[in-house]
């Protein structure tokens, strides 16, 4: 079956999507998504998700969607500063990530991830959200891998990309 973004049209400029959670992987899948796109001519869309707390009141001036947009807003800056890719286009979306990334996934051409985000349990590999949506994307994934020093290892690891 064809992807539904080439049903829609053959000329449309290919559409990076970039799952973004402010953690330091997602930034740097913020920069190997402007790396690819610069490549393929492609766009950039990021991608964080929001809900409501469990135990959410109403308070004055407290909006989960006005924060996640400003995180967004945040992490974009981090990764790129004032130089945006070309093209770039970023949204707070309702909903569980892994959700909301997989749906999103039907119009893109590929969908980038950080290994880890926020939370979960030091040294997986993956992270929840990264295993959930690689096994069911509806278009390529890549993952990629924070520069940093393991915590199991004591190695230092570079900028890698597992497909």
């Amino acid at each position: 079956m064809a992807h539904p973004r080439y049903m829609e049209d053959d000329n449309a400029p290919a559409q990076i999507l970039v799952g973004v959670d402010g953690s330091d992987s997602s930034i740097e899948a913020l920069r190997a998504a402007a790396r690819i796109a610069t490549a393929m001519d492609a766009r950039i869309k990021a991608v964080m998700t929001w809900e409501y707390p469990a135990k959410f009141y109403t308070t004055p001036g407290l909006s989960p969607e006005t924060d996640a947009r400003n995180m967004l807003s945040d992490a974009v800056a981090r990764a790129f500063g004032t130089d945006l890719p070309a093209g770039m286009d970023s949204a707070a979306l309702y909903g569980p990530p892994a959700r909301v990334l997989i749906e999103q996934s039907a119009t893109a051409d590929l969908l980038v991830l950080g290994s880890r985000g926020h939370g979960g349990f030091t040294g997986l590999l993956l992270g929840s959200v990264s295993t959930a949506v690689s096994q069911h994307a509806q278009c390529p994934v890549l993952i990629t891998h924070h520069a940093e020093r393991s915590k199991i290892t004591g190695r230092a690891h570079g900028s890698k990309a597992t497909i």
